[in-house]
C-alpha cells in the first residue's frame, strides 16, 4: 500500500476533498494514469483518506494548512488476454498491420475495459509478433483513436518498426485525414484551426482549448458538401492530440454529430457516438522506406446519414 500526503495550498481552500485529490493526482508527475473522483470517493468511504489525522468524508472543504493523508492500495495485475475477435485488416505484412477499427471498440485495456478491446483481437491475431514497447497493456499500439471513431489504425509487429512509426507521428509527418458530419453549415470552405488542447479545468474526462496549459494542436479542414443542417467535412490533423477534431469543431460552433461529451445538439439519427471516421493513414514504410497510404471505406451507418440527408 502506498502512501502520499499534500499540504494544502491557498488556491485550493475551499475546495471539496474527492475533487482535490482527483485534481492533485492529476497533476502529479508520479501519477501518468491520475485515478478518477469515484475512485477517491470509495477510498474515502473505505477510511483510506485522513485530514489532520481524522477520517474525513468527500464533501469536506479542504482549509489551507491542513494535512491530507492518503492510502492507496496496491493495484490487482488484470491479465490481458488473447481474444478471437474478428478484424478488418486493411493492410498486413511482416513489420506491421492496418486495421479498420470498428465503433465501439476500444483501443487497449483500461479501468473497466479488460476484454474485448483491438489489444485483446490483436493479441490472438498476431500470437507473440507484436512490440513490447507500450509494455503489456497496449502490445503493438503506437497512437490511437476514441472508442466510438472508426477508421485506420497501425499496429507495430516488432521494436524497430514502432520505433520507426511513433517518430513519424511524433514529427507530424504521418498523414491522417477523417471525414465527419458537424452539427450547422460550415460557411468557409476550408480552413485551419490552430488552438492549444488541455484538459478541461473542472470536467478532467474532457478536453478543452487551453491558451495557458494545452498542448499545440493543429487542424485543417475542408467541406465536402452542405446540407440544410449539417455538414460533410474532410479532417487533416497536423498534430494528434486527445479529442482534438471534437474540441476544435466544437470551439468554432460546428461539434460533431452525435458527441455527446462535447455538443448539446440532440442527433435525429440511431448515432453512437461522434459520426467521425478515420479514412486515410499515410506513412513511410519501416522496412522499405517507401511512402504508402491506406484507406479505410466510411462504416455502413455513417453512409445511411449521408443517404438520408441528401
Amino acid at each position: 500500500m502506498k502512501q502520499e500526503t499534500f499540504e494544502i495550498e491557498a488556491e485550493y481552500e475551499g475546495e471539496r476533498l474527492d475533487k482535490y485529490l482527483s485534481v492533485i493526482f492529476e497533476q502529479s508527475k508520479t501519477s501518468s494514469n491520475a485515478p478518477s473522483r469515484s475512485f477517491f470517493q470509495k477510498l474515502i468511504r473505505d477510511g483510506h483518506v485522513k485530514v489532520n489525522d481524522s477520517i474525513a468524508k468527500a464533501n469536506y472543504r479542504l482549509r489551507m494548512d491542513d494535512l491530507v493523508c492518503v492510502e492507496i492500495p496496491d493495484a490487482v495485475e488484470t491479465p490481458i488476454l488473447p481474444e478471437d475477435i474478428p478484424l478488418d485488416i486493411l493492410y498486413e505484412d511482416d513489420d506491421l498491420l492496418v486495421v479498420n477499427k470498428p465503433k465501439g471498440m476500444v483501443v487497449h485495456p483500461s479501468a473497466g475495459h479488460y476484454s474485448g478491446t483491438l489489444v485483446n483481437a490483436i493479441m490472438f491475431h498476431c500470437k507473440d509478433s507484436l512490440s513490447g514497447i507500450n509494455g503489456e497493456i497496449r502490445p503493438g499500439i503506437v497512437h490511437r483513436i476514441d472508442m466510438d471513431t472508426t477508421g485506420s489504425l497501425i499496429v507495430c509487429k516488432n521494436d524497430e518498426s514502432h520505433i520507426k512509426i511513433a517518430e513519424q507521428i511524433k514529427e507530424h509527418s504521418v498523414n491522417r485525414r477523417y471525414r465527419g458530419i458537424v452539427y450547422g453549415v460550415v460557411k468557409d470552405d476550408e480552413g485551419t484551426i490552430n488552438a492549444p488542447i488541455g484538459r478541461h479545468p473542472t470536467n478532467r474526462k474532457k478536453m478543452a482549448i487551453n491558451e495557458k496549459n494545452g498542448k499545440p494542436a493543429i487542424t485543417h479542414y475542408k467541406v465536402l458538401e452542405r446540407f440544410s443542417n449539417y455538414t460533410y467535412m474532410e479532417f487533416k490533423l497536423e498534430t494528434g492530440r486527445t479529442h482534438q477534431i471534437r474540441v476544435h469543431m466544437a470551439s468554432i460552433g460546428h461539434p460533431l454529430l452525435g458527441d455527446t461529451v462535447y455538443s448539446s445538439g440532440k442527433s435525429p439519427f440511431k448515432t453512437q457516438g461522434q459520426t467521425l471516421h478515420a479514412m486515410t493513414i499515410g506513412f513511410i514504410h519501416p522496412h522499405t522506406n517507401e511512402y504508402m497510404e491506406i484507406s479505410a471505406p466510411l462504416p455502413e451507418y455513417f453512409l445511411k446519414i449521408l443517404k438520408s440527408l441528401h
